[in-house]
């Protein structure tokens, strides 16, 4: 995975505690759905954010350890979503299987961004004491064409 490229200050950036319960991925689609449609996002982009915000979410209750916690940052150009977990085990993707029931979450954001995801360390912003692995993906607010290559290396 690639390492978080420097940014300006986010414009907006909104953080929630994650507790690691069973109804909590489908209240997280329903509130990042609720926060990017107020952001005058296309439908598509909603839709993609939404799935990858899951699969992170769901990985880091898989493999990861609480605390959880996930952030937003949105600015005039680019959406990021960022999943924390205190587990010092860096994400990888799974082995190639299709009869596997897990194992293709980092694939699909992979793919979904275009390349724009990695992992590296990060304070929590609600709980600025900690510090913990950071999973994130990036998206830009509307869709460019021409100006860049899409990364897909390892999807």
């Amino acid at each position: 995975m690639t390492r978080l490229r420097s940014t300006r200050r986010s414009r907006k950036q909104v953080a929630w505690p994650l507790y690691e319960d069973a109804r909590t991925v489908g209240q997280v689609r329903a509130l990042v759905r609720t926060e990017l449609s107020e952001l005058s996002l296309s439908s598509d982009l909603v839709d993609d954010a939404v799935l990858m915000v899951s699969e992170l979410i769901t990985n880091a209750f898989m493999y990861g350890e609480g605390p959880y916690e996930l952030v937003l940052h949105a600015d005039e150009r680019d959406i990021m979503f960022v999943v924390l977990d205190s587990s010092p085990i860096l994400p990888s993707p799974a082995p190639h299987d299709l009869g596997a029931e897990h194992g293709r979450g980092l694939r699909i954001v992979a793919r979904l961004s275009d390349g724009f995801y990695g992992c590296h360390p990060q304070r929590y912003v609600t709980q600025p004491d900690l510090v913990g692995k950071a999973t994130w993906f990036a998206l830009p607010r509307a869709r460019t064409t021409g100006n860049v290559v899409p990364i897909r290396a390892g999807v």
